[in-house]
């Protein structure tokens, strides 16, 4: 199997500044981030409208990937948020630098 874009990542999507958090774990960020906000993704995402990516992480291998997603997974909030405000201070949605609108 041919994969167009394989890329391990962990990524945190919100839906307003200090809100509601999820943590995924994808191969295929951009693909990802897509379903989150426009495909037929029921669940988590959906019913909060996490639609914000406010940090992510890329990783060589899924297994790395997956190992940081368990770790934050088990992260306090009060971290999750020095986290991200460590970088993205303002919480901006970080995926129009990755080239979806």
């Amino acid at each position: 199997m041919v994969r167009d874009s394989f890329q391990p990542a962990v990524y945190l999507l919100a839906n307003k500044t200090r809100g509601t958090l999820y943590i995924g774990v994808t191969s295929d960020l951009v693909r990802r981030l897509y379903q989150h906000r426009f495909g037929d993704f029921p669940g988590f995402t959906s019913r909060y409208q996490l639609h914000r990516l406010v940090h992510f992480e890329l990783f060589g291998t899924m297994e790395l990937a997956i190992a940081r997603e368990k770790q934050l997974k088990n992260w306090h909030r009060p971290w999750k948020i020095n986290l991200i405000e460590a970088a993205n201070p303002d919480w901006r949605d970080l995926a129009p630098g990755l080239g979806l609108g």
